[in-house]
């Protein structure tokens, strides 16, 4: 059986984990991690997020790595926020377990930082801005397909639910990362963010990035490539957030064989690569 540790573990992607990982034949809930000053401190996970009791209490997360050196799970799974991911990451790794990341915001300072504790600790790691199958084939289109269209103007829109806190999401950013990579342009000077006010005639080079916010928008993503004449779209809607959770079961399985030391993504996972 594969152990898992689950954080946010009675947020909207914890739970769906949680219920997840306990519908797998190979794997099992060890720990259930929340904030510092959770009021769910000591009641049963599965009674928080009404997935009947299972037999394991939510931790605080300051008290992460006591838990995670009694325990000894395989791996953690981590979809939180920026700020509280790092610690939790570095404390993870530093102990010995393997993580499954999905949570979005890093800043590079932050990424550098896991990227140390990963490797310097020789844990093995699946990050991803998305988890999901059809996001992870998303990517795989837009890297084959730029260079072709590479003398199109490119514009990046996203659209997600009025709670998420940052914006453009990771999945817009990895996809813009692709493209300019494709079409070998800094990352640094080539992305717009919005526009407004009198800005001039779009330049070549650039590449719009677009965030929309509003109601309970899961999760869609639009690449549009336009050219004299004609465009071409091409969008990932999420109809649900099961699709991540789905992706990361494939990430926990596939964590237990990957190599020490290494951060892989969804493309790994997935053999896209």
């Amino acid at each position: 059986m594969i152990k898992v540790v689950v954080t946010g573990a009675a947020g909207r992607m914890g739970s769906k984990i949680i219920k997840t990982v306990l519908a797998q034949d190979d794997m099992e809930v060890v720990a259930a991690i929340e904030v510092p000053n959770t009021p769910f401190k000591g009641k049963d996970a599965g009674e928080v997020i009404g997935a009947g009791n299972i037999g394991v209490e939510i931790t605080p997360a300051n008290e992460l790595k006591e838990v995670l050196s009694k325990i000894k799970p395989d791996v953690l799974v981590d979809f939180t926020i920026a700020s509280a991911a790092v610690k939790t990451i570095k404390t993870t790794a530093e102990c010995g377990v393997n993580l499954v990341v999905g949570t979005t915001g890093f800043s590079d300072e932050q990424m550098e930082e896991i990227e140390k504790a990963i490797t310097s600790n020789k844990v093995k790691a699946v990050i991803a801005p998305n988890m999901a199958v059809g996001v992870n084939v998303f990517f795989k289109i837009l890297k084959d397909l730029t260079p072709i269209l590479a003398d199109y103007d490119i514009e990046i829109i996203e659209a997600h639910h009025k709670h998420k806190k940052d914006a453009p999401s990771g999945t817009a950013v990895r996809a813009y990362d692709i493209i300019a990579q494709e079409l070998g342009r800094d990352t640094s000077e080539v992305c717009v963010y919005g526009r407004e006010g009198l800005v001039g005639e779009r330049t070549p080079e650039e590449i719009g990035v677009h965030a929309v916010r509003g109601g309970d928008i899961v999760g869609d993503h639009t690449v549009l490539f336009a050219g004299e004449g004609e465009r071409l779209e091409i969008i990932h809607r999420a109809h649900s957030r099961q699709s991540f959770v789905s992706g990361v079961i494939k990430a926990i399985r596939y964590i237990v064989n990957a190599e020490e030391g290494k951060i892989s993504d969804m493309g790994d996972v997935l053999g896209l690569k």
